[in-house]
């Protein structure tokens, strides 16, 4: 069983977080499987403080704060957030100038076997210095701010994703659960990519 972790911050986009936290979750569970002896992923969100307020004012309780949670296998990092007209910044433009997040981020990447970044979730790739001479994508509105957050890093934004070998990066929001189940395909096997999607009817994924 592989841990899977994703952080969670106030203004995070909702889909960001909620649709790999599915995808991982459903995983090998479908009534009538047999492959697995267990759940092939644990999944569990991990936030700097608690509550955190998502988009729309939803309302999480993270299951860990972070500097106590199991150690990640499968680092996910959604994104969300802007910049307010008074140029006040929220969401992943507010984290990817916040040390303690910056230094988890990279403390966890280093330890864990795949990191998976979800929209502007790769911010915070970028400015941990992660993406460095690596391709990236993020949400197609959000091409200038990554350009700052990750200067050193090829952008290919018509890519629904982009795999590194250990970090993938995706484009915006619903792209997440494409990434998640590519990531599924990627450990144990396109067939249970497929099966995952189809038990989701989520009718994109081939």
């Amino acid at each position: 069983m592989r841990n899977v972790a994703i952080l969670l911050f106030n203004e995070i986009e909702v889909l960001d977080f909620a649709g790999p936290f599915e995808v991982f979750g459903v995983t090998g569970r479908q009534s009538g499987q047999t492959r697995f002896s267990e759940p092939p992923f644990r999944v569990f969100t991990v936030a700097e403080r608690g509550p955190v307020y998502a988009r729309n004012g939803l309302c999480i309780t993270p299951t860990y704060l972070l500097d106590d949670h199991p150690q990640a296998d499968v680092l996910v990092i959604p994104g969300g957030g802007g910049i307010h007209p008074d140029g006040t910044r929220y969401g992943t433009r507010r984290e990817m100038h916040n040390p303690a997040i910056l230094a988890w981020v990279k403390r966890q990447a280093e330890r864990a076997e795949l990191v998976l970044s979800v929209c502007t979730g790769s911010f915070l790739l970028g400015k941990a210095g992660l993406l460095d001479g690596l391709a990236a994508t993020t949400h197609y509105k959000a091409i200038d701010g990554m350009r700052e957050a990750a200067p050193h890093t090829e952008l290919r934004p018509t890519q629904r994703w982009v795999d590194n070998g250990k970090i993938i990066t995706s484009a915006g929001i619903s792209a997440g659960i494409d990434a998640s189940l590519y990531v599924v395909g990627k450990l144990h096997g396109h067939a249970e990519s497929v099966e995952t999607a189809r038990y989701m009817q989520y009718d994109y994924w081939q």
